[in-house]
């Protein structure tokens, strides 16, 4: 016994409506996923950096901002100095990056150059001394994580990693 035209049209568009409840669902989990795997990368990257403290006295390392390519010699960056304190490379990788900024450059993040060479524990950035909490150190190059709600995450001094949320201005 087979199916009737009007049967397979009915289960076909049941199915289409299922899909397109279904699709945008599991492109927003995949979304926040990849942001969650950034946050940890960021962790990640804060325990790389307290162990290169431990190695070299408390003292931060003097690291260039970022670099537009891998063959810009003039400091080292995050990616070249806290290599060895990590596991691998693809820990300077944002899962969110879609711009390639870490196959161009080495890295997805943006190190914090006003904190370079000072001791980690009497930091001074742009006034704020005594809050290790506020002084942020690693974050996103770029607004990967707008589709979701918030634009980039930033590791603290202290080791905690936030998710800044994007706020819209009315005109």
């Amino acid at each position: 016994m087979g199916f009737t035209l009007l049967e397979m049209l009915t289960a076909l568009a049941i199915i289409t409506i299922l899909a397109g409840l279904g699709i945008p669902g599991y492109l927003r989990v995949k979304r926040q996923a990849r942001a969650h795997l950034c946050t940890a990368n960021l962790r990640h990257l804060g325990m790389g950096l307290n162990l290169y403290l431990s190695d070299h006295n408390l003292m931060m390392p003097t690291l260039a901002p970022a670099r537009d390519d891998k063959n810009d010699n003039s400091l080292p960056t995050i990616d070249t100095e806290l290599l060895k304190y990590v596991d691998s490379d693809e820990s300077f990788r944002c899962p969110s990056d879609h711009e390639g900024l870490w196959e161009k450059s080495g890295s997805s993040y943006f190190w914090n150059s006003l904190v370079n060479g000072q001791p980690m524990g009497n930091m001074n950035f742009m006034g704020l001394t005594k809050n290790q909490a506020g002084i942020p150190m690693i974050s996103d190059k770029e607004n990967f994580h707008k589709h979701i709600g918030h634009e980039v995450n930033i590791l603290y001094a202290d080791g905690h990693v936030v998710s800044e949320l994007q706020f819209s201005v009315l005109p």
